[in-house]
């Protein structure tokens, strides 16, 4: 089965949506995006993504492009239409077309609206959950504020790209105060010995993941203690557990960071405790 994407107000075959070249998001990456995790056919979180994404567009001055409910529609309809039961659907709003001028254009113009879904593999992520992942570190190198989800992510594709030559999965960012900001693509956290959850506060130096979000939610409930501040790469060496989350992968446990483990080398209780409760504090739609 081909895959259907919605493009500027229509439905077409991944192969044969296009966008224009002179799309300000292709040529200066002057857009925003979303990814929402898709379970039993549905979307999972939606209202707390769609009040980032209008976040995002407020910060970089994008109208939006139509109300939430209609996006909300078409969002569905794509999944739908690819068939997608589990997986992600991508939305990406830019600022839209104009001839290429660094500034905003003087006759505003219509955003540009793409959106995809498409299907993930379960079992290998249970899999990879269970068994756990590696990280490197690598120096914080992105523009300050990557609390605007921002279709610029050059060097978190550099930064993916390092971690997967050297055998990792993940890449943690470290500031130029020696702590940790957060990974290429997910929110970092440790776990202290007396079993206090530790994250960096999501402030503009991290992206307020929803994910990270509803994990919060879940250790309130749960009892489990929480301390929002910023931890060095050695104290995270050092930790009981280490872990990453996102919408693709929820919570993945890190069994090793720069090639020395954490904690025994193994995924550890509170991280898969996290991951098991997850959905139970979720809002599907």
């Amino acid at each position: 089965m081909s895959r259907i994407a919605y493009v500027n107000g229509q439905y077409r075959d991944l192969r044969d949506a296009n966008v224009n070249v002179e799309d300000r998001g292709y040529q200066f990456a002057d857009g925003v995006y979303e990814v929402c995790e898709v379970r039993g056919g549905r979307l999972v979180d939606f209202p707390r993504h769609m009040a980032r994404l209008q976040r995002s567009l407020r910060e970089l001055r994008i109208a939006e492009p139509m109300p939430l409910s209609a996006l909300g529609i078409v969002m569905h309809e794509v999944v739908r239409r690819n068939r997608v039961t589990y997986g992600l659907v991508y939305l990406q709003i830019t600022r839209g077309v104009a001839r290429r001028d660094h500034a905003f254009p003087l006759n505003p113009v219509k955003p540009s609206v793409v959106i995809t879904a498409r299907a993930l593999n379960y079992a290998k992520n249970q899999q990879t959950a269970a068994s756990g992942i590696k990280v490197i570190t690598v120096p914080e190198n992105r523009w300050p504020r990557v609390d605007i989800k921002s279709v610029s992510l050059l060097p978190n594709v550099l930064a993916k790209q390092e971690a997967r030559e050297k055998g990792a999965y993940e890449a943690w960012y470290v500031g130029t105060d020696g702590f940790v900001t957060e990974g290429a693509s997910s929110n970092a956290w440790i776990v202290t010995g007396d079993g206090r959850v530790v994250t960096r506060s999501a402030d503009h130096g991290i992206l307020a993941g929803i994910t990270r979000a509803v994990l919060m939610e879940v250790m309130a409930a749960l009892q489990i203690k929480l301390e929002e501040r910023p931890f060095t790469p050695a104290e995270a060496k050092q930790a009981a557990e280490a872990f990453v989350t996102s919408a693709s992968q929820i919570v993945i446990p890190v069994v090793a960071i720069d090639g020395q483990a954490v904690g025994n080398g193994q995924p550890g209780g509170v991280a898969k405790r996290l991951r098991e409760e997850f959905h139970r504090f979720s809002a599907f739609s």
